[in-house]
C-alpha cells in the first residue's frame, strides 16, 4: 500500500509498504478521506513536541475492512470514524475521568503513524459508527467537533445564556453550532468578514468584526455587547483563537460570575489584571481534547450537514499532499479545513482522480 511519510521539515516521503496485518483487538480500516488542521501544519513545520519522521493525519473516516475480537458491534463494511486519542488509564487525570488531559497522551497521527495511508490498524475501541445519511468526508471532522463541543461542555451553558466566542475558525464555528442547539444565544467575533458570514449561519445572533490592528474587541464592539447583555456581559466566552489579547478580552468582557474557556492554543503569554478574576469571580477554564466526545460531533455534524460542509474550503487529492500543507502555510486565500481524498475515495468519484485543488 501507499504511505505519506513525514520524513523532515516540510518534506513528505510516499512510499510503497505491506499493508498491515490483522491483529486480536484491532480492526483493519480502508481510509477514504482525512482533514487538516494547524496540528498537521506544525507537524509538518516540525514544529511539534513528537518529532519527525511520522506518518500524519488524525481526523479520518473510511471502511472496516476486517475486525478482531469484536465485542463492539461493529461488523466489515461498517463506516467508521476513528478516535485518535491514546491515553494510559493509570496517572491522576486518568484515575479521575479526566483521561483527555493524560500525563503520558498520545495521539494517531501525531504522536505515532496515523491516517496518511491506504490502510490503517486502529484498537476496535477506536472505531466510532458514521450515523447515516453522513458523508465520510463530513465524518472525518468529528474529531474537531468533539474539541470544540468539550470546550461547550467545560462552560456549562444553560438555556437562555448569552455566549461569546471569540474566533470564527472550525472550532469557533462548531462550539457555536453545539451552543445554539443547547439554546444558548450566541456572539461571534473575528477578524475576517467571511469567517462572520459562515457565524450566522452556524446559529450567531449577533458577529463583531474586529479591527486585527486594535485590541481583539474594541470599545465600538463591547458597547454592542453590553446591548445584548443589558451591559452585565456574556455569561460564557469561548477563546479560539489562540490570541494572547483575546483571552484579555475574554476575562474583560465576561460577566461576574461568569466562564471563560480557553480552548485555543498558543505558547505566547497572555497579560490578564489578576484582580479581574477574583472581583467578577470568574471561572477559568481550560479545554483540551475531548471525553469520547466524537460519536456527539458525528451526530452534530448529521444534524448540521449543510453548514458542517461549509467548514470545507478546499480538497487535494492523496497525491497532492505537499500542495495542501504549503496552501496553509501561504495563507493566500481563505482557508478553513481541507480534505484530502485517499485512493478509496477517488475511486467514488466516477473514476475521476483529483489532480490538486478544489475550491
Amino acid at each position: 500500500m501507499l504511505i505519506a511519510r513525514t520524513v523532515a521539515k516540510e518534506t513528505i516521503r510516499y512510499q510503497d509498504v505491506p499493508e498491515p496485518a490483522l491483529e486480536p483487538g484491532h480492526a483493519l480500516v480502508r481510509v477514504h478521506n482525512v482533514t487538516l488542521c494547524g496540528t498537521d501544519l506544525h507537524i509538518w513545520e516540525d514544529d511539534y513536541p513528537a518529532g519527525l519522521p511520522v506518518i500524519q493525519g488524525h481526523e479520518f473516516a473510511g471502511i472496516v475492512e476486517a475486525i478482531g475480537n469484536n465485542d463492539a458491534g461493529i461488523r466489515t463494511g461498517d463506516r467508521v470514524a476513528v478516535s485518535p486519542m491514546v491515553y494510559c488509564g493509570q496517572c491522576r487525570p486518568c484515575r479521575l475521568g479526566r483521561f483527555n488531559v493524560c500525563e503520558n497522551i498520545g495521539c494517531i497521527g501525531c504522536y505515532s503513524d496515523g491516517a496518511l495511508v491506504e490502510l490503517i490498524s486502529v484498537p476496535v475501541d477506536k472505531l466510532c459508527p458514521v450515523p447515516e445519511g453522513l458523508e465520510l468526508d463530513l465524518a472525518a471532522m468529528a474529531e474537531p467537533a468533539s474539541i470544540a463541543m468539550q470546550a461547550v461542555n467545560r462552560g456549562r451553558p444553560s438555556p437562555g445564556e448569552t455566549a461569546l466566542v471569540l474566533g470564527s475558525g472550525p472550532i469557533g464555528l462548531l462550539a457555536a453550532l453545539y451552543l445554539t442547539d443547547l439554546g444558548v444565544r450566541v456572539v461571534c467575533a473575528d477578524t475576517e468578514p467571511d469567517r462572520l458570514e459562515l457565524a450566522s449561519t452556524f446559529g450567531a445572533v449577533e458577529t463583531l468584526l474586529v479591527d486585527p490592528r486594535a485590541d481583539f474587541l474594541g470599545a465600538s464592539q463591547a458597547i454592542r455587547l453590553d446591548a445584548l447583555t443589558d451591559s452585565s456581559g456574556p455569561e460564557l466566552v469561548i477563546e479560539a483563537t489562540g490570541v494572547p489579547s483575546s483571552l484579555e478580552t475574554a476575562v474583560r468582557l465576561v460577566a461576574s460570575a461568569g466562564r471563560v474557556v480557553q480552548v485555543g492554543i498558543s505558547a505566547r503569554t497572555a497579560s490578564v489584571p489578576m484582580n479581574a478574576i477574583p472581583f467578577k469571580e470568574i471561572d477559568l477554564l481550560g479545554s483540551r481534547n475531548s471525553l469520547n466526545l466524537i460519536p456527539a460531533g458525528l451526530e452534530l455534524l448529521a444534524r448540521h450537514r449543510d453548514q458542517a460542509r461549509t467548514l470545507m474550503t478546499h480538497r487535494f487529492a492523496f497525491e497532492n499532499l505537499q500542495q495542501a500543507f504549503e496552501l496553509m502555510r501561504s495563507r493566500t486565500e481563505p482557508v478553513g479545513k481541507i480534505v484530502v481524498d485517499m485512493p478509496a475515495a477517488q475511486t467514488t468519484h466516477a473514476g475521476a482522480t483529483l489532480t490538486g485543488a478544489e475550491s
